[in-house]
Order: structure tokens, then sequence, then C-alpha cells
């Protein structure tokens, strides 16, 4: 059955070229070249244009081309189809080096450290064991779990929230808005890696940033943020920094992207920037998958990490 690569800011033919490689018998269209659009059973997209996979009578299933499926969601005209998002090892591993190198890099003091060298300056900063830092996971998902997992190995004190009740062994999970409070004033390092829905849409705000501990080994809290841009609001990013709600923070996502050169994050002395590449999805690895979840659905056993579309996630 027929699929179509559906991208709007990136190139269709490079996941199209590579699902033909792997899968030489299969029909691949790459848009806007659809051809008859009744012949289309499937959609690989990544930010397509509004309303367009409304467009396809026939259309089974749509895959993203990333872990986060916001970018379809947000059409009002998306068809109430399964929808499934991208889950693999490689991505799973890039995300938890990611959050585990800036975790480090601020535990570590490296921002003070450049400033140093910087200066030329032959100084020390007091860095607490790890066992004295409190992280705190927001997003319990593949990513989010592994990352947790890949921190708590490091003897951080790791806890995660999430919205519905999760069990880790041997982290502290909380859940809910019940839990919330508790999981940020116990946090000193916070890492976001929730998915952007109605409900977490700019929950990266000032008051929460005034929620996190004040009793912590480093000189102030510190947020990474690897999940999505729109949820952070960046004037009460840069004012908790300038109150000292904020210690430091890494950024990898931004609300308009790329980061506006206006930006001050740009130059601030105590934010790291990094270009959305946390996470970045293989081409051949999100192919070879969708085949895969193509050849389960045809076989009758289902398609796997299916959104809830109720929920966002």
């Amino acid at each position: 059955m027929t699929l179509l690569v559906v991208t709007g800011n990136l190139d269709p033919e490079t996941f199209a070229r590579e699902m033909r490689t792997l899968a030489p018998d299969r029909d691949i269209r790459s848009w806007p070249e659809a051809g008859e659009k009744a012949d289309i059973r499937y959609v690989l997209a990544w930010k397509p244009p509004a309303g367009e996979i409304a467009g396809y009578p026939n259309l089974e299933a749509i895959f993203s081309v990333g872990a986060g499926v916001d970018h379809l969601l947000s059409d009002p005209d998306l068809p109430a189809l399964p929808v499934v998002r991208f889950v693999d090892q490689n991505l799973t591993m890039r995300m938890t080096e990611y959050a585990v190198l800036h975790t480090l890099l601020h535990h570590r003091r490296m921002l003070d450290y450049a400033q140093y060298q910087r200066q030329k300056t032959w100084q020390g900063a007091s860095q607490p064991g790890a066992d004295e830092v409190r992280v705190g996971v927001m997003g319990l998902g593949a990513l989010g779990r592994d990352a947790a997992e890949a921190l708590a190995r490091l003897r951080f004190q790791v806890a995660g929230w999430s919205r519905s009740p999760k069990t880790l062994p041997g982290i502290d999970c909380f859940a809910g808005d019940d839990g919330l409070d508790a999981f940020l004033a116990r946090t000193d390092i916070l890492i976001s890696l929730l998915p952007l829905t109605d409900g977490t849409r700019g929950v990266l705000n000032a008051a929460l940033f005034a929620r996190l501990a004040k009793d912590g080994r480093l000189p102030g809290p510190v947020l990474i943020n690897a999940g999505r841009g729109g949820l952070q609001v960046e004037a009460d990013i840069l004012g908790a920094l300038e109150s000292g709600a904020l210690w430091a923070a890494s950024l990898d996502v931004f609300e308009t992207e790329p980061l506006p050169a206006t930006s001050p994050l740009w130059s601030h002395p105590r934010v790291v920037v990094t270009p959305h590449n946390a996470s970045i999805s293989d081409e051949r690895a999100v192919c070879r998958y969708v085949l895969e979840q193509m050849a389960r659905y045809e076989g009758g056993e289902g398609l796997e990490n299916v959104v809830d579309l109720g929920r966002g996630y």
C-alpha cells in the first residue's frame, strides 16, 4: 500500500529515497507529487502544511518523523486516525546523552570555569557530590525514563514527575497537580522532557521557577529544556535568571525557531543555547521503524506507540 512523505521544513525526498532503498517493492511518494490521492494509505509527516493530511480519503495511519506529535495535533483538520510517534533506541540514547551532559555541565560548574578561563584566572568553584544534588525530570515517557535512570546510576538524587502515576525502581515518582509542588521543592536541576499539549504549554514559567528548591548545594536552581519550545516562557526565564530564581539554564528548544539573533538568550552568561539538536531523528532509523510498523499493521498485529489523541501524547 502507498506511503506519502509530507514534510514542511525538511526535504521529503530524503526520507522517500531511503524508504525505497529499504523497501523497493513499496510505492513511496514525495509530497507534493502525491499522484492519485485515493492511493495513499499511510503518511510519514513532519510539520505538514495545515489541512494537507485531511486531503487523502483512504488514509489509514499517520507516522511522525519525531518523538513529538504536537506538529500534527495542532492541525484542526487532522483526520481521526492512528497517529504513531517515533520511538527508537538511538533517539532515546541521544536525548539521555544531552540530559547527562548538561546536568554534569552545571553540576561541575563549567560555566564558571569557562569564565575563569576567559579571565585567565586560576580559581576553583565549590562542587558538591552527585549524591548531594537533586535532579527532577518532568515527563516520564521513553525519553524521560531513560534519562532519569542514567542520572540515577551517576548517583544523583533523581525524581520524576508525570501527569499520570508512574513507577521506576530507585526513583521517586510524583504525579499530577497534587504532586507537582513536592516535586519542585526537592529539585535543584529541572529537566523538562514533556510533550507539548494544551495542558503543558507555557508550564516553564515564573510561577514554576519560584517553587524550585531554595536549599540546594548548587548556587541556585538550573533549568534544562530539551522538550518543546512551547513549554517555556522565555521572558520568565530571563527574569528568573535576573532575580536568582534560576541560576543557569540549558535550552535546546525555543518559542521561535531558529532563535532570533535579537534574543538576549544568545549572549546571556548563564545560558547555554543549542539549536534543537538534543536528539535528532536519523532518517534511516525512521524509515526502518515506519516499515516495521506498516508490516505489523498489515499482518494484523497492530501499531505500536499510538498517540492518545485526547491526551496529546
